[in-house]
């Protein structure tokens, strides 16, 4: 079923999401199976049954301490100096430190803030976690945290020697690598970053996010935000006091996918006709409500997770906080390069919630309906693409920038895999705060959509407008064949042409006009004027190949 323009009250266009799904719904695409390799880390025990939390994984004893993997807290090499009765400075195993120090009686929220400093010296003062117990939650909540759920977070952490014994390799830059991670492994990993046990790196402070929570506990020098980061506080109480309830079962999957030049396409050369990438472009709806069984596509900062940790509360930092098992990528994802992406298979939602940015408010408990695969992943798939931040929105025309735009988008909807492919479920990223223009961005996204052979579910946030817009010029490149090619050179053009940002759309049609060597608009309305201009008294009543164009 396809909808037109033309369509009175209409909110979406293109295919209907029925057809999208291929009539089989959305939970139909395949998923390929967790399968352990040298190139993916899978740190528990195969297969899974769903009954229970699988069983952890380790292949070697020995903790590794090294450049290629994650330090754990738990590490012996972990070490922290401590001062005797002389007044000396000798290292003990931190570990040990940590232990001694949370299984002491906290009853506050600056009674924690002391036990953490105890063994994780240099942290910020935690105003917004202060804010939060002393401001904004009742007494009977206070009261179920530091009796009830701290003491659960606690064991949650100080289990992680037996809960993850194995090593957990960094997804470092210019590799393609995955880790598999239990969702009781993961909560175990979020329950130290809650109370900051993980040692602190020098050599990837500046190339890797952080998983610490010390930051979001600090967030409170922006009134404006003060709010917003208090509803994401009450999200992170939300998933511990869940996954202490009962433990998940499920499995998680993380995915470096990076692309060496000779591995990217030659979007001047590609012949593929952007008609046969069907879209679904809708101004009502989500990516992660409307989009099941989708890639759905994170608005990704280089350093995944943006501000989640932090005063952060648009697209991607909201999915972080209500998907939390997100959060622990941070820990071992390093800094996105220009033409890689992370793939996260398998997380599941916890909080449903309200609002944008600083109006963003925590609602309610989501119970997460999504089926699992074979492999014990709940069939959500979310991909980390990262736009530019242009400064100067009219540099984003470029071709260097387009050129770079559509490899990063490519390197995040391109399978190695060739099975039937669900569609890429997307809106206008890169746009709002990083400054990108929709339109643009969303004909870089259809090209690199055709060239990985996916179809497009576009969402455009409440602006039916843009809706239309993005509708139109996809009716018009599909009727008229247009291939990527051509649609790559047209860009280009426009880069180097005098035109107007909000112009985009009709170049493109002019351009294509004007390959073909056909009548541009204004011509059809002056073409009689042409006519009798041209006639002379003496000349015949027919006309001749010099009245018009000739039209291909």
């Amino acid at each position: 079923m396809m909808a037109t323009s033309s369509e009175s009250g209409k909110n979406w266009f293109g295919t209907s999401m029925e057809d999208i799904y291929c009539g089989h719904g959305p939970w139909a695409f395949e998923i390929p199976p967790v399968t352990a390799s040298r190139d993916h880390a899978v740190l528990y025990e195969l297969p899974i049954t769903l009954d229970s939390p699988p069983k952890p994984y380790c292949s070697v004893q020995d903790h590794y301490w090294d450049d290629d993997y994650v330090w754990m807290p738990y590490s012996p090499k972990n070490l922290f100096p401590v001062e005797n009765e002389n007044g000396e400075k000798t290292p003990k195993e931190s570990w040990k430190i940590i232990q001694e120090s949370l299984l002491q009686p906290i009853h506050s929220s600056r009674e924690l803030e002391v036990v953490i400093s105890s063994y994780n010296t240099g942290l910020p003062k935690f105003l917004a976690l202060h804010h939060f117990f002393e401001n904004i939650l009742e007494e009977d909540e206070i009261r179920q945290f530091f009796e009830i759920l701290l003491p659960r977070i606690i064991e949650l952490a100080l289990g992680l020697p037996d809960i993850l014994p194995g090593n957990i390799p960094l997804l470092k830059q210019g590799c393609s690598k995955s880790i598999s991670l239990s969702q009781l492994q993961i909560a175990s990993l979020l329950a130290n970053a809650f109370l900051c046990t993980f040692p602190w790196r020098e050599d990837s402070v500046f190339s890797y996010p952080g998983i610490d929570f010390a930051r979001l506990f600090a967030a409170h020098s922006r009134p404006e935000y003060q709010q917003a980061v208090a509803e994401k506080l009450k999200c992170v109480c939300h998933y511990f006091r869940r996954v202490t309830t009962k433990k998940p079962v499920g499995v998680v999957t993380f995915e470096r996918k990076h692309f060496s030049k000779s591995q990217l396409p030659r979007w001047d050369r590609l012949k593929n006709k952007l008609s046969n990438t069907r879209i679904h472009v809708s101004s009502i709806g989500a990516i992660e409500d409307e989009g099941c069984g989708l890639l759905q596509v994170d608005f990704a900062n280089k350093n995944v997770g943006g501000g989640v940790l932090d005063f952060g509360c648009v697209q991607e930092e909201i999915r972080f906080i209500v998907y939390p098992e997100l959060i622990v990528s941070r820990l071992f994802t390093e800094q996105l390069g220009p033409t890689e992406a992370l793939v996260v298979t398998g997380a599941e939602r916890f909080s449903n919630y309200t609002g944008y940015g600083d109006s963003f408010m925590w609602s309610e408990n989501c119970s997460d309906t999504t089926p699992h695969d074979s492999s014990g992943r709940r069939r959500t798939s979310i991909v980390a693409i990262d736009a530019i931040y242009f400064t100067k929105p009219a540099e984003q025309y470029s071709t260097s920038n387009v050129f770079r735009e559509i490899n990063k988008a490519y390197a995040g909807f391109h399978s190695r895999f060739e099975s039937l492919l669900p569609p890429v479920a997307t809106g206008n990223w890169g746009c709002g705060a990083f400054r990108g223009d929709p339109n643009l961005k969303s004909l870089i996204q259809l090209m690199a959509c055709s060239a990985a052979k996916r179809d497009m579910v576009y969402f455009t946030f409440g602006d039916s407008q843009l809706c239309n817009s993005i509708h139109e010029i996809y009716i018009f490149l599909a009727t008229n064949q247009v291939t990527i090619s051509q649609l790559w050179r047209y860009l280009c053009q426009f880069a180097n042409a005098k035109v107007k940002s909000e112009h985009l759309f009709s170049y493109i049609q002019q351009a294509h006009f004007d390959s073909k060597h056909q009548l541009c608009i204004k011509d059809f309305f002056c073409f009689n004027k042409k006519k009798s201009e041209k006639r002379s008294p003496s000349t015949s009543t027919h006309s001749t190949n010099n009245d018009v164009d000739v039209v291909d």
